[in-house]
């Protein structure tokens, strides 16, 4: 029987997608994530948020698709993870770029973290936000300012090489 700690409400959508779970919403990857943590509650843990972005042309219109990622890792146990996607018909700018994905990794975390701390109570993690941005690249200009934005949101931030989950798992999906 699957456990459940949310209620679910019955007209949320199901925006997220898990690889071994399929369609799920909100209520769901929460539902998920704290049963990930109380299956070893004595594991040390980090949950993860970040997002990438790629810009296409199709037929004509520019499109620039959003994805972001929440992982739960487990240290050195494993891990699970969860993305949505979003798609905006408009020019890309590589500064609003970068904003809209710290900002929607940030919007994120700010839902979520209060729910599972609800149900996780005793479990230890840490919490970051990958952030697409490094200092081998275009973005290097703009690494104080986002980094200042999650930190500011009380958050810890994590750049290039260190934001796989920006840089490799949502990557994967954009």
């Amino acid at each position: 029987m699957k456990q459940t700690l949310l209620s679910p409400d019955s007209s949320e959508k199901e925006d997220f997608f898990s690889p071994t779970k399929g369609q799920m919403s909100l209520a769901r990857v929460i539902n998920e994530i704290v049963l990930f943590i109380k299956d070893d509650p004595l594991s040390a843990y980090k949950l993860i948020v970040g997002t990438d972005s790629c810009a296409k042309i199709i037929d004509g219109a520019c499109e620039v698709g959003f994805v972001t990622a929440v992982i739960i890792y487990r240290n050195k146990k494993g891990a699970r993870y969860f993305w949505k996607k979003k798609i905006y018909k408009r020019k890309p700018v590589l500064r609003d770029k970068i904003y809209t994905e710290t900002l929607m990794s940030l919007s994120l975390a700010h839902a979520i973290v209060p729910e599972i701390n609800k149900y996780a109570l005793f479990a230890k993690y840490e919490l970051e936000i990958h952030i697409d941005v490094g200092f081998g690249g275009t973005t290097r200009e703009m690494i104080k300012e986002v980094v200042g934005m999650v930190a500011g949101n009380g958050f810890v931030a994590k750049i290039k090489p260190e934001s796989w989950g920006a840089s490799k798992v949502a990557d994967k999906h954009t």
